[in-house]
């Protein structure tokens, strides 16, 4: 496949066979990881690849259970620990412990990541981004020993696949693609680039199983309600005023 059929076959892989993932291959997807573009070539992020237990598993579970025959754990941090040392060895400032630069090493953590998993499904390998991240992230900063300056964003569970799972649906260029400004929907332009979402039999299941009136109901009553998000948000921030990350 080339590289446009590889992205648009993409599907999100939760169980894996018991096989590793070589050091060598590792290797190589880091490297392609490195070669994203990245603000002011300054690499702001580290990736900690975690495969032996009992590590593996307390990092799971820190996941609430997810993927747990993944054989290769990714975690893909905002790192201005190392710049600030690179700083006081050539007696330089040390300005990059603020929101800025947690924003702008985000976004490159973001680009590596999805470089490393590019390349991965061009190797054949499965992979799911684990938003649980964001739930944990003082608690898997603490058991990958991160120091100040150093926060956990990104979450990737990486394997050889042992299933073929169905292939999520997506909304179309028509809900995402503004030409020249912003446009904003009518009602109507809504509710008719949703139906791909709402229509979708997976999705229609999941509102039976849940009696919700629809499948947004779903997010926002039982997958992602205001009190958890309020909660996580607040002890996310807290976190990022203790990295260092947010300084006001």
């Amino acid at each position: 496949m080339n590289a446009i059929e590889t992205i648009l076959s993409h599907r999100s892989v939760r169980q894996f066979a018991s096989e590793p993932v070589n050091d060598h291959l590792l290797a190589d997807l880091v490297q392609c990881g490195l070669r994203a573009s990245n603000t002011g070539n300054m690499q702001l992020y580290s990736i900690i690849a975690t495969t032996q237990e009992p590590l593996r598993t307390a990092l799971c579970q820190l996941h609430f259970g997810q993927c747990a025959s993944a054989p290769l754990w990714l975690t893909l941090c905002t790192d201005v620990a190392r710049y600030h040392q690179y700083c006081r060895l050539n007696q330089c400032d040390e300005p990059y412990g603020n929101l800025l630069w947690f924003v702008s090493a985000l976004v490159d953590a973001s680009l590596c990541a999805q470089n490393i998993c590019l390349a991965a499904e061009d190797r054949g390998l499965g992979f799911c981004y684990l938003g649980t991240v964001n739930y944990n992230t003082r608690r898997i900063a603490d058991l990958l020993q991160c120091p100040r300056g150093v926060v956990p964003v990104i979450a990737i569970a990486m394997g050889h696949p042992a299933e073929e799972p169905r292939r999520s649906e997506r909304l179309g260029t028509d809900a995402i693609l503004h030409r020249e400004t912003y446009h904003v929907p009518t009602d109507e332009e809504l509710i008719a680039t949703h139906k791909v979402r709402d229509d979708d039999p997976f999705n229609r299941q999941m509102v039976r199983e849940n009696g919700t009136r629809n499948y947004c109901e779903i997010f926002t009553t039982k997958r992602y309600p205001r009190p958890m998000n309020e909660s996580v948000s607040r002890d996310l921030l807290q976190f990022l005023k203790d990295s260092g990350m947010w300084d006001f």
